[in-house]
């Protein structure tokens, strides 16, 4: 069966499988830690983390093992950043980007986002989405005079064990879908990067890559996340060494 036979044959099930894992799911908090502050020595950069509950850190024990953390602390060893989380549970696209318009205009340099799977899991459709992610990416340079936008891409639903076949299957096959899309669009801005969230093969598949909930990502993860990020700001703000005259 096709995926979108599936999608319309399989609603139900789709449906009373979801309320399931809503129902049993482990729910793990927000980790504790300052959505804001500025560390390391260097030329300055101003970072914004938006995002849901991955960007959130869920799953870690602290925010200092969770993506803002661990981003923070590699570019301070070049930069003085100055950072801001704004992320929470459940966000969706569409709601950051209501939430944003509601914050006093700042002004990021690097903006991280974080947000496509709640929208999978809510079932928007996908030329909708793709007018969410246009308008939230105008808002952030408009309102925050953003620069640099780094788009993680949607989690790899189907290997999340929390969610039961074919459910799991058909939340992978969408967020893939989804992913797809917002690769070729960000591909279409010269100031975005999609920066793909995949499991590294290089590992058992459980060891560390998933927390306790089956669902938001785990310490390897969340490392593996943000060393890509890290990387990717580095290329386009670390400026290169001074080169010694002959």
């Amino acid at each position: 069966m096709g995926y979108e036979m599936a999608s319309v044959a399989l609603a139900p099930l789709f449906a009373v499988q979801g309320r399931y894992v809503q129902r049993v799911a482990l729910r793990l908090p927000e980790p504790p830690g300052p959505r804001a502050g500025c560390e390391g020595v260097g030329p300055e950069l101003r970072v914004l983390i938006v995002g849901d509950s991955a960007a959130a850190g869920v799953g870690s024990a602290s925010q200092d093992e969770a993506l803002r953390g661990r981003l923070v602390a590699d570019l301070a060893h070049t930069f003085r950043v100055s950072w801001a989380l704004v992320a929470r549970t459940g966000a969706t696209t569409a709601g950051t980007a209501r939430h944003l318009a509601g914050r006093p205009a700042e002004v990021f340099d690097v903006v991280v986002l974080s947000l496509g799977g709640n929208d999978v899991m809510r079932r928007r459709p996908l030329p909708r989405w793709l007018e969410d992610v246009g308008a939230l990416a105008a808002l952030l340079r408009a309102r925050f005079a953003a620069r640099h936008l780094l788009l993680s891409g949607l989690p790899p639903m189907h290997h999340f064990p929390a969610f039961p076949q074919p459910l799991r299957w058909y939340l992978g096959a969408t967020a893939r879908r989804f992913d797809r899309a917002l690769a070729r669009w960000a591909a279409s801005q010269p100031d975005c990067e999609h920066v793909p969230l995949t499991f590294p093969t290089d590992v058992p598949t459980g060891v560390g890559l998933l927390a306790p909930d089956g669902l938001h990502p785990g310490p390897l993860l969340y490392q593996r996340w943000s060393d890509e990020l890290a990387r990717r700001i580095r290329a386009r703000w670390a400026s290169p060494p001074a080169v010694e005259p002959l």
